[in-house]
């Protein structure tokens, strides 16, 4: 097992290094001038303060050597200076990461709940009336995007009905609960105060539920396709015809091999849902690290970009070996491969 983890940290690695070049070479090829971009019209026109500006961000220096002094930065766990708030960008992330990260978890947490739930029904009841309506609204999670379900949702449940808020993470004048984790809904859980997770809960429906939906289909469609190929086999069959209650043979014989290619979609759903979490966070007024990420782009705010997609490239690598590690568990073969 430790050296399956060996193996799997060192791949995870040279992945995140991998992924800081692209990363680095796509930034810099984005079209426009950072300097232009910091420092507005009126400065951008005395070459001093613009060579100014570039000898102190690194940007007067070639494209490879600024790439080196970003990497040994980075293996310090230096991320840069952000040039919009002119503060560390990893003191900028710790900020926001933590409603990012309540977001997206609300998000996999409903996702998990709803998609195996259905693709459980689905299964169970295939090609019956169940299974074809499952099937329908499983295709409609995957295919309608995300921007529009967003919007529609805002005028539906906030703007017509009125059930649910549609921006921020509390009420207007309502304060935040004492800092434990920096996540509001959990804080005021561990804290005690119940109006503000009221408000926090209310808060946080609307943007979790968009967010999961396209995971929701994801998982709802593996789920049944992976129940079925598993209900096909003989051992299923021999369960069955020595009498086991049906819901024995779901449960213990059918669920638990089926799990292998879930734990793999939810995965790679959590990495989807961090990405995704640029456009909710921007529809919602949710001040996480998505908003972050979108106003760094729009300000040409280079070092904050980067390190917006090296801290969710390292997300993603350790979720991943989380998966590596679920799947020995589950099927101890796949440690020799």
């Amino acid at each position: 097992m430790v050296s399956f983890i060996g193996r799997r940290l060192v791949a995870g690695v040279l992945l995140v290094v991998g992924i800081s070049f692209v990363a680095f070479i796509l930034t810099n090829l984005v079209p426009g001038d950072p300097a232009a971009a910091a420092l507005g019209q009126r400065a951008i026109e005395d070459p001093a303060t613009v060579a100014a500006f570039r000898a102190k961000y690194g940007l007067d220096e070639p494209l490879w050597r600024q790439y080196l002094i970003y990497l040994g930065n980075l293996v310090q766990g230096d991320l840069g200076t952000s040039q919009q708030t002119r503060r560390p960008v990893g003191a900028d992330i710790a900020k926001f990461l933590p409603a990012t990260a309540e977001l997206a978890l609300a998000a996999i947490v409903i996702s998990l709940v709803v998609g195996l739930a259905l693709g459980i029904v689905a299964a169970v009841y295939r090609d019956r009336f169940l299974d074809s309506l499952i099937r329908v609204l499983s295709l409609g999670g995957v295919s309608v995007p995300t921007f529009w379900l967003a919007l529609a949702a805002s005028v539906v449940f906030s703007v017509k009905l009125g059930w649910l808020p549609s921006t921020g993470q509390l009420d207007p004048g309502m304060d935040r609960p004492t800092d434990i984790t920096g996540m509001v809904l959990v804080d005021s859980l561990l804290t005690g105060n119940w109006e503000t997770f009221g408000s926090a809960l209310e808060h946080i429906i609307m943007p979790a539920v968009v967010l999961a939906a396209y995971t929701i289909g994801m998982i709802t469609r593996f789920t049944r396709a992976s129940m079925l190929e598993v209900l096909g086999n003989d051992y299923i069959r021999a369960a069955r015809a020595k009498g086991l209650p049906e819901r024995t043979v779901l449960f213990r014989h059918v669920l638990r091999p089926a799990l292998v290619p879930i734990i793999t979609v939810t995965g790679l759903a959590l990495g989807s849902l961090l990405s995704g979490t640029v456009l909710v966070e921007n529809i919602f007024s949710w001040p996480g690290m998505g908003q972050y990420a979108y106003k760094s782009s729009l300000a040409l705010d280079l070092p904050a970009v980067m390190g917006v997609s090296i801290v969710i490239a390292v997300i993603y690598v350790v979720v991943n070996l989380v998966v590596d590690i679920l799947y020995s568990v589950i099927d101890p073969r796949i440690r020799q491969g």
